[in-house]
């Protein structure tokens, strides 16, 4: 045999080496997983320190999501600039004032539609439910809640945070807890939402978190939650978000609940440089 030959078989023999390697792979290797694109959008202070603390909670959300292999998750300070930034994304979280002003009243709203029509994820978090009347209807049928101090209320209380249905992906891996929050009360809600997390206030129950399967495609949740940024420190609380974050990506929540490990690192907040009035 000429040495060609003895080339050629080795060159063989090694790629049907490599073709078993690759084959023996698990399928949840991170090689193999396609890379989910998730977009935060947060805003600069507008509350009081420790309340509303929209960036440093959206690289929070950030962090936990890009524990479950295959996702990068980008963060934005307002809609984003660069169209590039908008490919391939399977979800939106929207932690942010009016959430319905943000992603309507812009010039991007085309931009938006037509995200949400090829069936892109939206989670909206705590003020982000809200619209002002001009978009309200429309944002009603896209969120499937709408909250607006016309018509809804707000209540500071702890109150323990109930799983209105178990069985729902969102309420994997975590109890029914105590949680002190700023709860967003009597939204208007389009007829079709699942209520997946309920709370008692003043003998009444009320809905606080929900999914809404969309008319065109694509799914929804909506999260009253969140005003307190040492709410992010509670483990059942970042797993509920990450768990609605995903399932509104189309992506499968494990049993147990996503992964959320933070540090207290990540928690810390940024010095207020805010002018005092």
């Amino acid at each position: 045999m000429t040495a060609r030959w003895h080339k050629l078989t080795a060159w063989l023999g090694w790629m049907s080496l490599l073709a078993i390697s690759v084959a023996s792979w698990p399928i949840g290797s991170a090689t193999l997983i396609q890379e989910r694109r998730i977009l935060l959008i947060g805003k600069d202070r507008d509350h009081p320190f420790g309340t509303h603390e929209y960036m440093t909670d959206c690289a929070v959300l950030a962090k936990c999501l890009e524990q479950t292999p295959g996702i990068r998750a980008l963060v934005s300070n307002g809609w984003p600039k660069h169209e590039a930034t908008l490919q391939g994304l399977q979800a939106i979280v929207l932690y942010t004032a009016n959430g319905g002003d943000v992603l309507l009243r812009g010039p991007h709203r085309q931009q938006v539609e037509a995200l949400l029509d090829k069936g892109v994820g939206l989670t909206a978090i705590h003020w982000s439910t809200g619209a002002s009347p001009q978009v309200g209807e429309d944002w009603l049928s896209i969120l499937g809640g709408w909250f607006n101090t016309q018509f809804s209320k707000l209540a500071v209380r702890t109150t323990k945070l109930h799983q209105a249905d178990p069985q729902h992906p969102i309420a994997r891996g975590w109890e029914p807890f105590d949680l002190r929050d700023e709860y967003y009360l009597q939204l208007k809600f389009a007829p079709k939402i699942r209520p997946v997390l309920t709370v008692q206030i003043d003998g009444q129950e009320h809905v606080v978190g929900w999914v809404y399967e969309r008319p065109k495609g694509g799914r929804s949740f909506g999260c009253v939650l969140g005003h307190f940024h040492a709410n992010f420190g509670e483990k059942a609380f970042r797993r509920l978000l990450v768990n609605g974050i995903l399932w509104t990506a189309g992506l499968e929540v494990p049993r147990d609940g996503a992964p959320c490990e933070v540090t207290a690192k990540d928690l810390e907040l940024p010095p207020d440089t805010r002018k005092q009035k």
